[in-house]
């Protein structure tokens, strides 16, 4: 692996006070030193003189997307989620293959790693193909199969991950995938929460992202939001993903403390549906992990993080009418600390010595970070920063995007073979 020296850049991450500017030294994939700027000596490594000019962040986590999706970008816009997914996106699934869904996410990762995502969970289908796709690229991956009804094949295809590929390199985490409680029986969900304590996995599930989805748990399976949780083991898993969480109401939020429990907000691709805001704030107070997702592409349309920060930040303060409701680092805490915890990945989310080296390289000589310092930093990122300042993203020391390059894939070949399986799936 090779050796790496960050001089004289400025850091940050959600749980410091400030910024600081230092040295930071890779070895071994991981961050072996961080001291005072320019005085680790730059001996036998690779040096990044970032001349008090760049700045270094956690790598970003995209909590919850469906990577292949990518592929039905631009299907069934502007319609109602479940219209969208029942007449135009479950029929063109139908249709994906293997190979499709391994050059969508081959796609999706070159959009994600540009943006500095160094940690995606996906939740879809041929997983091996995801799994391949993240180890070539070199990202980390929260791997699940879309479980639907109380289908044995596919909860034992599930199973098949876990043996095949949890844990590898450090890179891929498993979860079981059960899609949400409208589309896997109860008794099924319950069997599944029981296999994911057996395997001490985590589960990625979708829940509460519309309002007929609370008027479902109340007419049909006859329980309110946090019971269901309760009847069907999903709050004694090692770890639950709750992809969206729009319509938990805020007095049931204290249910959920000291959970196990990880709500993943998606705030463009829920702006997008129509499926509404979830309580962000109410979550916060409660001391619920929430990361931050995209959703996939082809109901956000983006796999940009850097939109969910903003966009995450600034509708919560405009439907409360309080601008101190959401601070910035608490966002970045969201977009980095929370989703890596809550896809199964240690040492992830933060820029401390021993941790992983999933880093994100940041261009601040631009206009539009004029004035910063260490104080003002996180406000920057999240309301004046982009994903086009994004100049590098590592991932345990591997570079997987660098000035518009990725070294470890041919991007050219990605994209014509993404074009050429988009217009299978459509003609």
């Amino acid at each position: 692996m090779s050796t790496y020296l960050f001089q004289n850049t400025y850091i940050y991450d959600g749980q410091m006070e400030r910024g600081l500017r230092c040295d930071v030294l890779v070895e071994n994939g991981v961050i072996s030193k961080i001291e005072a700027p320019n005085t680790i000596d730059d001996g036998h490594v690779s040096l990044i003189d970032c001349n008090g000019e760049k700045l270094l962040l956690p790598g970003f986590v995209n909590g919850h997307t469906h990577a292949a999706m990518s592929l039905l970008r631009g299907l069934g816009e502007e319609t109602p989620l479940m219209s969208w997914l029942k007449e135009q996106i479950w029929p063109v699934e139908a249709r994906l293959t293997p190979e499709y869904i391994y050059w969508g996410t081959a796609l999706a990762l070159l959009e994600m790693a540009s943006c500095g995502v160094t940690c995606f969970g996906d939740m879809y289908f041929e997983m091996d193909q995801v799994a391949q796709v993240s180890l070539a690229m070199g990202m980390k991956c929260a791997l699940s199969r879309g479980l639907i009804g109380e289908d044995q094949k596919r909860v034992d295809e599930n199973l098949k991950l876990i043996d095949d590929w949890h844990g590898k390199k450090g890179l891929l985490s498993v979860q079981l995938g059960p899609h949400a409680p409208y589309t896997v029986p109860m008794n099924a969900m319950k069997k599944i929460s029981e296999l994911a304590l057996e395997r001490n996995v985590g589960i990625h599930t979708h829940f509460l992202e519309t309002e007929w989805e609370r008027q479902y748990l109340r007419d049909e399976l006859h329980c309110q939001p946090v019971e269901y949780l309760e009847k069907t083991g999903l709050l004694n898993t090692p770890r639950t993903i709750l992809a969206h969480g729009v319509w938990f109401l805020p007095e049931e939020l204290p249910l959920l403390k000291d959970s196990n429990i990880t709500i993943v907000h998606n705030p463009n691709s829920n702006l997008k549906l129509g499926s509404g805001i979830m309580p962000l704030p109410e979550m916060i107070d409660q001391g619920i992990s929430v990361s931050l997702g995209t959703d996939g592409a082809a109901s956000n349309n983006r796999l940009d993080i850097w939109e969910e920060m903003r966009h995450g930040a600034l509708i919560h303060k405009g439907v409360r009418h309080d601008p101190t409701i959401i601070k910035a680092k608490q966002i970045l805490t969201m977009a980095t600390l929370n989703g890596a915890r809550g896809l199964g990945f240690e040492k992830t989310g933060l820029i401390r010595e021993t941790w992983d080296a999933d880093l994100v390289l940041i261009d601040l000589d631009r206009p539009h970070y004029l004035g910063f310092d260490v104080e003002t930093l996180p406000v920057y990122i999240v309301y004046a920063g982009s994903s086009t300042d994004v100049e590098a993203t590592m991932v345990k020391g591997q570079w997987v995007y660098f000035n518009g390059e990725f070294p470890s894939v041919d991007r050219e070949e990605i994209l014509k073979q993404a074009a050429q399986a988009r217009k299978a799936l459509i003609s």
